[in-house]
C-alpha cells in the first residue's frame, strides 16, 4: 500500500524526531489542565485550491466540527480531526488532523488526502473539491483510522473515503473509497462515522446514511462497510437498515460492547416530506461483527426545536438531530445524549441523557442534565470511563446579555459517578461571541464535538469562536479538566419564539444545497 506524506510537511527519519522534539519544546511552558490549549492554526490551504468554481461563501481559517480519539496503547497519544475553511453551503476545503503525544499540551498538524486542497488528485483517490464530517478512531494495536465525506462537481458527486495511519498520525495512506456516487444530483452520502473494534485490531466499522431522491419520496437507509484486515482493504458497502420511502436515518455511530456486540445509534426520521416528521433516537445491534443486524430498537423520541439568538431570531446550527453514544469499556453500560425541548414544555432545547445496562435492549427514562435549564443548551457530546464515570459536554447561552450585537456562548461539562443520579458541572471555556462563527444555515461550530475519557479525566475537543475576528472566526481547542472544579451557576431565562419545523432542521444538516429544499 502506498503511503503519502503530509502535503505541507517534508520529514523523514531523524528529521521526524527533530520535528516531534521541537513541537514538544514549543509547548513546554504550557501547564497541563490550566487553560484550553489551541489545537488549530492558520489554514494551510491556498485560495482557489478546490480546482473548480464554487458556490457559497468560504470562511478561510474557520475550523468547525472536531472529533477526538485516544490511543489505547499510549494514553498521552491523541489524534483529532476537524473541517478546515468551512463553506456556507456544505463542506470545507479539507479535513485537518492534529496529533499530540503529550496528552494534548502540544499539537502537530497534518492531513489525509480527502480533497484537492489537502493534496488529493485522480492518482491518489482524493480528487474532490470539498470534504466534511470528519471522524477518527484507534484500533487496539495503535493503528489510527479516519473517515470523511468528500464532494465535488459543485457538490453533485459524493464519496465516503477512509485512510489509516501506522505512524501515529504523522503519515496517512491514500484514501480508499467505500462508496462513490457520481453525476447524480439526487444522491448524497452523508454523516459517516468510523469505529475500530477494541477487541480485534483487524476489524473496523464504517457507517453512514445515503439519501436517494430519485423517487417522489426520499429514501435514506443506513449503509455499512467493514475491514477485516486492519484497513488494508474494505468489504463492499451495503444497506444494513432501510426505513423505507419518505424516511431516513442520520448520525449513525457504532459502539462495541465488551462481548463484541455492535450497537449502531442513529436518528430515525419518518414522514420526512411533511412539516412534522417523526424523530426518534434508535439503535440496531449485530452479534456477528456486522454480518447481520437486528430490527430497530427505539431509545426515545427526539423532541428538539432548534436554537436561535433570542434577540434577533437568527438560527444557530447545532446538533439538534445528532444524538451521541458512549460505552463504559468495563461494564458495557451505554450512555446516549441528545438535544431536546421536552423538559421546558417545548420552548427551549436542553440536553437529555438515557442509559442502557443490557446492551441497548432497554433504556432508562431521559433526564435533563444541562445545569442552567432556563437557557438554550445544545450540541452535546458524551464519554464514559472504566470507573463508571460519565461526562457530557454542551454549549449554552447563560452568560448572554440583551445586546443583539453579540451572542455570548460557553462550553460546559457535567459528570456523574452514580449512574446519572447526580451531576457536577465544570466550566470548559470562557464566553465567546457565537455571531462570529461561520454562517452555514445558522451560526455554526459543528453538528458534533469531541470528548474522550483519558487518564482519570475527560478531554473535550471543541470549537469556539474568536469573538470579532472575521479573518480567523473559529479555532479548535482542548482541555483536560479537574473534575473537582465547579462552575458558576448564574443565568437568565430564554424562550425560543421561532422554533423551526423539524423538516427544516433535518434538511439544514445535509452537506449539499440540492437536498436542503
Amino acid at each position: 500500500m502506498h503511503v503519502e506524506r503530509p502535503h505541507f510537511l517534508v520529514v523523514s527519519g531523524r528529521r521526524l524526531a527533530l520535528v516531534v522534539a521541537s513541537v514538544v519544546l514549543l509547548g513546554a511552558s504550557i501547564q497541563a489542565h490550566a487553560a484550553p490549549v489551541l489545537v488549530s492554526g492558520p489554514s494551510p490551504f491556498a485560495p482557489g485550491c478546490n480546482g473548480a468554481p464554487q458556490s457559497g461563501t468560504n470562511y478561510p481559517n474557520a475550523e468547525v466540527e472536531p472529533f477526538l480519539a485516544v490511543d489505547p496503547t499510549e494514553g498521552d497519544h491523541l489524534i483529532g480531526v476537524w473541517q478546515q475553511d468551512r463553506w456556507s453551503d456544505g463542506g470545507a476545503n479539507g479535513l485537518l488532523t492534529g496529533v499530540s503525544w503529550d496528552g494534548g499540551r502540544t499539537w502537530f498538524r497534518t492531513f489525509a488526502h480527502f480533497s484537492r486542497c489537502a493534496g488529493g488528485n485522480p492518482r491518489n483517490g482524493g480528487d474532490y473539491e470539498r470534504a466534511s464530517d470528519p471522524w477518527v478512531t484507534f484500533s487496539p494495536d495503535g493503528t489510527a483510522h479516519q473517515i470523511g465525506l468528500s464532494l465535488k462537481n459543485s457538490l453533485i458527486d459524493s464519496a465516503i473515503l477512509v485512510s489509516r495511519s501506522t505512524s501515529g498520525g504523522f503519515f496517512w495512506s491514500d484514501p480508499i473509497a467505500l462508496k462513490i456516487d457520481s453525476g447524480d444530483p439526487n444522491i448524497l452520502n452523508d454523516k459517516e462515522s468510523i469505529t475500530a473494534d477494541p477487541g480485534h485490531p483487524r476489524f473496523v466499522y464504517a457507517v453512514w446514511d445515503r439519501l436517494d431522491a430519485t423517487q417522489p419520496l426520499i429514501q435514506g437507509p443506513t449503509w455499512f462497510s467493514r475491514t477485516t484486515n486492519g484497513g488494508r482493504s474494505w468489504e463492499p458497502a451495503r444497506i444494513i437498515f432501510d426505513p423505507g420511502f419518505d424516511a431516513q436515518t442520520i448520525a449513525n455511530q457504532i459502539a462495541v460492547l465488551p462481548d463484541g456486540t455492535l450497537v449502531d445509534l442513529f436518528t430515525l426520521i419518518t414522514d420526512e416530506s411533511t412539516d412534522t416528521p417523526g424523530l426518534f433516537v434508535a439503535i440496531i445491534r449485530s452479534q456477528d461483527k456486522g454480518r447481520t443486524w437486528s430490527k430497530p430498537i427505539i431509545v426515545n423520541t427526539l423532541e428538539s426545536i432548534g436554537v436561535v439568538d433570542v434577540e434577533t431570531d437568527e438560527p444557530v446550527r447545532t446538533g439538534d438531530i445528532i444524538p451521541m453514544i458512549a460505552i463504559d469499556p468495563k461494564s458495557g453500560v451505554l450512555s446516549v445524549v441528545w438535544q431536546d425541548a421536552r423538559f421546558s414544555g417545548g420552548v427551549r432545547d436542553g440536553i437529555v441523557y438515557s442509559r442502557s445496562a443490557d446492551g441497548g435492549l432497554t433504556w432508562s427514562k431521559p433526564i435533563q442534565v444541562n445545569q442552567a435549564p432556563r437557557v438554550q443548551a445544545f450540541t452535546a457530546s458524551v464519554a464514559a470511563s472504566p470507573d463508571g464515570t460519565v461526562a457530557v459536554t454542551y454549549y449554552d447561552f447563560r452568560k448572554d446579555t440583551p445586546d443583539p450585537a453579540t451572542l455570548l456562548t460557553n462550553v460546559w461539562e457535567v459528570t456523574s459517578r452514580d449512574g446519572g443520579k447526580t451531576w457536577r458541572e465544570t466550566a470548559v471555556s470562557r464566553s465567546f461571541d457565537m455571531r462570529t462563527a461561520p454562517d452555514a444555515r445558522g451560526f455554526f461550530v459543528g453538528d458534533y464535538e469531541g470528548l474522550v475519557a483519558r487518564a482519570g479525566s475527560f478531554e473535550p475537543f471543541f470549537v469556539k469562536a474568536n469573538s470579532g475576528d472575521l479573518d480567523n472566526r473559529t479555532d479548535v481547542f482542548t482541555i483536560a479538566l479537574d473534575l473537582e472544579m465547579e462552575a458558576a451557576g448564574d443565568w437568565h431565562e430564554e424562550s425560543n419564539a421561532s422554533p423551526q419545523h423539524a423538516r427544516e432542521r433535518v434538511r439544514s444538516h445535509r452537506e449539499s444545497p440540492r437536498f436542503v429544499k
